[in-house]
């Protein structure tokens, strides 16, 4: 007798589809609240001043309105990596793969950044005092122990999506309730003066030019990235049409309320004796030499109780922003596989569901970011860059999604969608024509690098549906990126100490130059049979709408 054995389990071929609404918001909000809330506000005092309330309210007002074009994507097509998919399905191959190689860089590179952040915090402890040098670099013995914090964080991933979110909401819990109880007993027993806000050189002291530097190259933008990760793990959600904007909206308007509380409170908190006779100003004593801005704010005030806590707090909101991105980067590695761009083994799922080698990747990749930018500082602006690159694909697509597909079923359809999506892609390119020439450049090194990368795959065949390029739809594509560039470099943002394009005349430039881009993509976009063509191809329907 011949006893037939069970064919041995397979992996799952799709992921599971386990995450509630609370569970997407706190993932949205775990992504925001990280190091962000920890140095942003010092960083951007030091950079605009006082005035740096309202770089606040222009960089939280910038992504809401990235946001509000999210939001109806997300909900459209509730599919995982969806940030690095939605302009392959309007655009094709070529654009698809740079707006994807985009959101890969930025989500990969946000660990790293955040276990920099820890170890910066975690030197206040004797134990820690060699992991950084003089210089507030990494040490062998500190680039070890990044390590392990890396393979903690990547661990964490391998459980799956329910272990993620569930640790996930526990971290965001604590995130969110440390800032706002800081806020508020900083403000009451700290004691706040007005006078601050006339203090050193006063309110703006490098003027507007000042105030929108310090949108991107302060920290501010990177503190509010994160929203979009809710799109990342639609695929992985109950309910994606009615959880998705609400998440993506909903994170934004709690995450801007926070910042703009924080950078007042920690502004009016400050006494005398730590301001300089200018806000830029770095000497001992003064605000601008914390390492621990908001712990060592905490001490000076003598709140010695709560710079214990804030300095614990630097371990958990980090560490479950860089949680996040790990997940992030890999869902994205999976949807830039789907689509044809990188080696078919990223989409490859463990057991419990998950892209196990993106997963891996991520790790890797992390650990050896470590090596040419060995601090926090020294990854900021390239992450915001890239990010707000990546963004500007989504209003695009949806420009062609609102001409191509105007029948599709839309579960949050954006009020006056024809404004906001032009509005956001102009958005994106100020935020990054504001990152100055000295980030935007490695940028284009880090986009170079990738297009070799994409070559590669398609070269040696590692993926057996390579996708159609599409060529004559993304011919726009190569005269936005240097065009952008050179508009950078002439303008009062770039390296030149007389700039082409002066103040305002920049702003006004970006903004044509942005317009002309949009509604030219929009005009050699796929035609509407491709688009589903390429929907369906790369995430059958059943998946999509689960």
């Amino acid at each position: 007798m011949v006893i037939s054995e069970k064919p041995a389990a397979s992996a799952p071929r799709s992921m599971k589809r386990e995450i509630g609404l609370v569970s997407l918001l706190w993932v949205s909000m775990g992504s925001i609240i990280g190091s962000g809330w920890l140095f942003g506000a010092k960083t951007a005092l030091a950079t605009a001043g006082p005035a740096a309330i309202i770089s606040w309210v222009i960089g939280g007002a910038a992504i809401l309105i990235l946001a509000l074009v999210h939001a109806e994507l997300g909900a459209m097509y509730p599919v995982s990596g969806g940030s690095a998919r939605f302009p392959h399905y309007a655009f094709g191959g070529v654009a698809g793969a740079s707006f994807g190689w985009f959101s890969w860089l930025q989500a990969a590179t946000v660990a790293p950044i955040e276990v920099s952040a820890m170890i910066s915090y975690g030197t206040h402890y004797s134990f820690a005092s060699g992991w950084l040098n003089t210089k507030g670099l990494l040490t062998p013995s500190g680039l070890v122990v990044a390590i392990v914090l890396m393979a903690l964080i990547s661990s964490v991933n391998f459980l799956g999506i329910r272990a993620l979110a569930l640790t996930n909401s526990v971290a965001t819990w604590w995130k969110v309730g440390v800032p706002l109880a800081t806020i508020l007993i900083v403000a009451i027993l700290g004691g706040l003066h007005p006078g601050n806000f006339t203090a050193a050189d006063g309110f703006a002291p490098d003027g507007v030019h000042g105030i929108l530097a310090a949108v991107s190259t302060s920290g501010i933008i990177f503190a509010y990235l994160g929203f979009e990760q809710a799109d990342q793990l639609a695929g992985e959600s109950k309910n994606p049409k009615r959880d998705i904007p609400i998440a993506v909206i909903g994170s934004i308007v709690l995450g801007l309320i926070i910042y703009i509380a924080l950078q007042l409170v920690f502004l009016l908190a400050l006494p005398q004796s730590a301001i300089g006779s200018t806000w830029a100003e770095v000497s001992p004593g003064l605000y601008t030499a914390f390492t621990g801005p908001w712990a060592q704010l905490a001490s000076l005030v003598s709140l010695g109780w709560l710079a214990t806590i804030l300095y614990a707090d630097a371990i958990i909101s980090p560490g479950g922003t860089g949680l996040i991105y790990t997940a992030a980067s890999s869902r994205v590695s999976y949807g830039l596989s789907r689509n044809g761009y990188v080696p078919k083994l990223f989409e490859s799922l463990n057991k419990r569901g998950v892209p196990w080698f993106g997963v891996l990747t991520a790790f890797i990749v992390g650990c050896i970011c470590f090596l040419p930018f060995p601090s926090w500082q020294s990854l900021v602006g390239l992450i915001t860059s890239a990010s707000v690159l990546m963004y500007a694909g989504a209003p695009l697509a949806f420009g062609v999604f609102r001409k191509r597909l105007p029948d599709t079923e839309r579960p949050y359809k954006l009020p006056m969608g024809h404004i906001w999506a032009p509005l956001a892609f102009v958005v994106a390119n100020l935020i990054i024509m504001w990152s100055t020439w000295a980030t935007d450049y490695k940028l284009g090194i880090a986009i170079l690098i990738g297009y070799a990368i994409l070559a590669i795959n398609r070269i040696f065949k590692l993926n057996p549906h390579p996708p159609v390029l599409n060529w004559r739809a993304a011919q726009w594509l190569p005269v936005y990126l240097i065009g952008l560039g050179l508009i950078v470099y002439v303008s009062d943002y770039g390296p030149m100490k007389t700039p082409l394009i002066p103040l305002w005349w920049d702003i006004g430039t970006v903004a044509a130059f942005s317009l002309v881009i949009y509604y030219w993509a929009l005009a050699v976009s796929l035609p509407r049979e491709q688009i589903l063509a390429i929907i369906g191809e790369a995430e059958p329907i059943s998946a999509v709408n689960e």
